[in-house]
């Protein structure tokens, strides 16, 4: 089947930029043309307007929980893909913390699999840095990569043994797989329900500070700089951590980073009617923070947003705020979310469309980019487009979002995975 879409603004960062029309046929790109395609060339071709909209690569979060296995109640592997077809994201990488831990081949080929039976993006599994996420061995990453693994985390625990992690990072690099950190220090943030301060002291809620966080980060950048592997460091919340990664980059470390909209959206103003979908690990930061948070996307040291989907039934949030389980979803709200950054100037499209598809990308090795023979894998974003959040309405099963009934401008209206359509908001597409 031929498609064409027509009139857009085409962004693929270093490479196009403007107003053009792409041509796919058989799943791929085949033709890219700035002055635009006839359509009468080709009178069999599904027409697909994107006037007035934002065509770029499939958008990629490299930070997702599914909760398949073991936690199906939460959210399923083709919940979650929906949720994230829905969002705008051709493919999503999902974290390894499920039950079974994702630190062998098995569980890792039952998710790509399952992936590949009810899915319908592509789903790249991140596999344990240690065996079961206890931090006291390192998984067999050969073949957990044979297998399909993009990457290895612990995420949802930090490694705590330095020792640890410095072999970690020595042994991905044999397998080109690259260390995702979880950086927290336990000991800091133990007992804590929300951001150390102000507020945490009114609602009488124990505190995490932000030293918590960025500890760990300066001691995943030091065994980064020894090793000489590259690191990337997970939900940033920081003014410290965004610091201390600005550093290392201005000496050539290879760390990479990524922050979720929450951080940059919201403050820890953000709990005071102890509303537990505020809660979260790490948890909202100040104003000051989520400044530096701001400020660190804007100048490069943050490299990806990525949304930390993170699914919880009714039963692990409606309860007291300090006993409530952390994480709130994102999938179907970071487009709106991370828009804003362009339109209060913080960053261009163009930079946006990087930090949440082509850096990615990069940082996994995954292949991506608009390009005649390449896969199409494409989001149309219509900037324009406002709209009011309804939870009850998500794709994803789980309803923690702190964001239900908001206001937001801009969203995904259509998402193609290798030329077929996944999602679409309003169908367009005539001829044929």
């Amino acid at each position: 089947m031929l498609m064409l879409i027509k009139g857009g603004r085409v962004i693929d960062p270093g490479n196009l930029d403007g107003i053009m029309d792409i041509l796919i046929a058989d799943g791929k790109i085949v033709e890219i043309k700035k002055d635009g395609l006839v359509d009468g060339e080709y009178p069999e071709a599904k027409i697909i307007d994107a006037s007035d909209k934002i065509v770029t690569p499939g958008l990629i979060d490299m930070h997702v929980h599914l909760r398949d296995p073991g936690h199906e109640y939460k959210e399923t592997i083709e919940t979650g893909c929906l949720a994230a077809a829905f969002g705008g994201f051709t493919a999503i990488c999902c974290m390894p913390n499920t039950n079974p831990v994702n630190d062998c081949r098995q569980v890792t080929e039952y998710i790509l699999q399952k992936a590949q039976s009810t899915g319908n993006v592509r789903v790249y599994p991140v596999a344990a840095i240690s065996k079961g996420l206890k931090g006291d061995g390192l998984c067999e990453y050969g073949e957990l990569k044979e297998a399909g693994a993009v990457a290895v985390s612990d995420d949802g625990n930090p490694v705590t043994n330095g020792q640890l992690m410095r072999r970690a990072l020595e042994y991905s690099k044999g397998f080109d797989l690259p260390v995702i950190s979880h950086c927290e220090d336990l000991e800091l943030a133990a007992g804590g329900a929300m951001n150390e301060g102000v507020v945490a002291t009114r609602m009488g809620l124990a505190g995490i500070p932000n030293a918590a966080e960025s500890i760990m980060v300066m001691r995943d950048i030091a065994l980064c700089e020894l090793t000489g592997v590259p690191i990337h460091i997970a939900h940033v919340s920081t003014d410290e951590s965004v610091r201390a990664i600005r550093d290392a980059k201005k000496r050539e470390v290879p760390v990479t980073a990524e922050t979720a909209p929450h951080y940059f959206t919201l403050t820890d103003e953000a709990v005071k009617e102890y509303n537990t979908n505020t809660k979260m690990n790490p948890p909202l930061r100040s104003s000051h923070d989520r400044e530096a948070v701001c400020q660190g996307i804007a100048d490069g040291t943050i490299d990806v947003i990525a949304t930390d989907h993170a699914p919880h039934s009714f039963i692990e949030k409606q309860v007291e705020f300090d006993r409530a389980a952390n994480g709130i979803i994102g999938l179907e709200t970071s487009v709106a979310l991370s828009l804003k950054l362009v339109e209060d100037g913080v960053i261009p499209m163009t930079v946006l469309v990087e930090k949440m598809s082509t850096n990615p990308a990069r940082i996994l090795g995954l292949k991506n980019g608009l390009h005649i023979g390449g896969p199409a894998d494409i989001t149309i974003i219509d900037p324009e487009r406002s709209y009011r959040v309804t939870a009850d309405n998500f794709r994803s099963l789980s309803r923690n979002t702190p964001f239900d009934g908001w206001d937001m401008k801009g969203k995904a209206v259509l998402t193609m995975v290798g030329g077929k359509i996944v999602y679409q908001e309003e169908p367009s597409a005539v001829g044929g």
